[in-house]
């Protein structure tokens, strides 16, 4: 099968970035030159970009919980899968501050990024009832387009594109790209992700992150790699 790349560039959103996101990563914007670069390249068949896009009442928000055990980063809730429809299956979720809540400024794309060279944009996490990491399906594994999680099946996109790899960038390492990443490449897809286009919610975390990658056949690889330098390159 012939190479045919895609680039997903993971919530790069206000909210998520210095100085005034509600949940900003450190660091969050020195990654845009390095994310810039991938969607001015012509090697990729599609470039897409994710949105968190939440509702107010989202499950993860630490203010729809009651106190004392609704610290931001430090409480968990145990969540149902309800979208499933088997609650007997819970995971620990962790409360997050409110971020990324639907038509906010805090939801858009950070102005830094090229989004005139983005192709398709996939909103995710908009079922309040569960945590949607990743831009393939939500925490517990449901794909759920018709119950308004994500607004489009992305490996049916994929698919249907006949793309064979795909690169994941953006924020936050630790979280959304790592399960993004994950997700392709259970979808099928020869999966990368670019360490330098990447920052983490804990930067500490991020040698475990890719052991996870690595467990889950994603490659973690820098932007100097042949891989890298395979679809910057013309």
């Amino acid at each position: 099968m012939s190479f045919k790349p895609a680039l997903i560039v993971v919530d790069m959103q206000n909210d998520f970035c210095p100085p005034d996101g509600s949940l900003a990563v450190a660091g969050g914007r020195d990654v845009v030159p390095l994310i810039n670069d991938l969607l001015g390249s012509p090697r990729f068949g599609l470039k897409v970009a994710t949105q968190d896009w939440h509702p107010v009442d989202h499950i993860s928000f630490a203010t729809n919980h009651p106190a004392p055990d609704n610290k931001p980063f430090e409480s968990f809730i145990e969540m149902r899968n309800l979208v499933g429809n088997r609650p007997e299956q819970t995971m620990m979720q962790r409360l997050w501050p409110v971020h990324c809540v639907q038509g906010t400024k805090g939801a858009e794309i950070i102005d830094e990024i090229d989004v005139s060279k983005v192709d398709i944009k996939v909103k995710k996490g908009m079922d309040a009832r569960v945590e949607m990491y990743s831009a393939f399906s939500d925490s517990f594994g449901n794909m759920t387009s018709g119950a308004g999680g994500v607004n489009l099946d992305l490996a049916a996109l994929l698919h249907s594109q006949k793309i064979t790899d795909v690169y994941v960038v953006g924020l936050a390492g630790d979280y959304c790209v790592k399960d993004t990443a994950l997700g392709s490449a259970k979808a099928g897809f020869t999966t990368y992700v670019i360490e330098e286009a990447q920052r983490c919610v804990d930067p500490t975390s991020w040698d475990g992150v890719k052991q996870a990658l690595q467990r889950g056949s994603v490659s973690v690889v820098d932007a100097q790699s042949p891989e890298v330098r395979r679809v910057l390159e013309s």
